[in-house]
């Protein structure tokens, strides 16, 4: 009977950016008061750096 080979667990996804390595952050203008605007831009996601796996620790 031949050996099975055993395949490794799949990582599991991170749970603030879903496996997808980057999240949206709200633009914020002005030097003093930093108003919020309705535009958003892509941030790495500081969880998993960018990886998209969740880090040991969860």
């Amino acid at each position: 009977m031949a050996a099975r080979k055993k395949t490794p667990p799949k990582p599991t996804a991170c749970p603030d950016c879903h496996g997808n390595g980057e999240i949206t952050e709200t633009v914020r203008v002005g030097a003093r008061k930093g108003r919020a605007t309705d535009d958003r831009q892509a941030a790495l996601c500081l969880t998993c750096l960018g990886s998209g796996e969740a880090p040991d620790g969860e």
